[in-house]
């Protein structure tokens, strides 16, 4: 795969950086891209969300990921949802135009916020995803489970992957299942068993973040692939 920095630029003067990987060998098909935004407490660079980058790409698919504005900035607190819909619907149209593809089919994926924004915007005709994919739902905040954010998931009539921890506390695990079982599209559910909202582990199972980080790849590369199929 190759890796290129791109600079997509938003209203207002404002850009954001997004680095590029595009396969060596494009796939016949050649209509799918994939893109992956961080969580609130990450960047583009954090290890997981550069891992499902790598598979996707190593699987025949470009795959962008890009910071939010206020990352770029150096901020620690998460910019307004307008701008964190307009740095998604950019890198959007970025994917499309620098890729080097005919991408018509975008997988939106996210970790924790990134997800959620993406989930939003689909269900509100924002953001036309072919599928997505969720890196830890963000369900509710710790300890608020009486305020619960799954409307979205239940508008969204595309095909959506869901990674989840049993441990995470921004997502009961229990009441994810039951939420799950309402959603009329189609979705797909990994489970990473004793992982938090980062999907750690305890140290007892002997685990690491790397090998976690990679299975969770590797099921979102082979769940794309399939979607490709159909």
């Amino acid at each position: 795969m190759e890796e290129r920095k791109v600079t997509i630029d938003l209203d207002g003067g404002t850009s954001i950086t997004a680095l590029l990987e595009t396969p060596v060998i494009k796939r016949a098909d050649g209509s799918t891209g994939v893109i992956i935004a961080h969580g609130a407490g990450n960047d583009m660079h954090h290890p997981l969300i550069v891992e499902v980058a790598r598979q996707a790409s190593e699987r025949g698919y470009p795959a962008l990921r890009f910071n939010f504005p206020y990352r770029e900035r150096g901020a620690s607190s998460p910019d307004s949802l307008d701008i964190l819909m307009a740095a998604w619907r950019g890198a959007y149209d970025c994917l499309a135009a620098k890729s080097g593809y005919n991408v018509d089919h975008v997988i939106a994926c996210g970790k924790s916020m990134g997800g959620r924004v993406a989930a939003k915007m689909t269900a509100d005709g924002l953001l036309p995803a072919a599928a997505l994919v969720f890196l830890g739902y963000p369900l509710h905040a710790p300890g608020s489970k009486e305020k619960l954010r799954h409307g979205p998931l239940h508008k969204i009539t595309r095909p959506m992957f869901f990674v989840a921890g049993t441990r995470d506390p921004f997502c009961d695990y229990s009441l994810f299942i039951d939420i799950l079982n309402q959603i009329k599209a189609p979705w797909t559910l990994k489970t990473v068993d004793g992982g938090d909202h980062s999907f750690h582990v305890p140290k007892a199972r002997g685990l690491s973040d790397e090998v976690i980080y990679r299975s969770i790849g590797d099921a979102v590369g082979r769940w794309i692939s399939d979607l490709s199929k159909t």
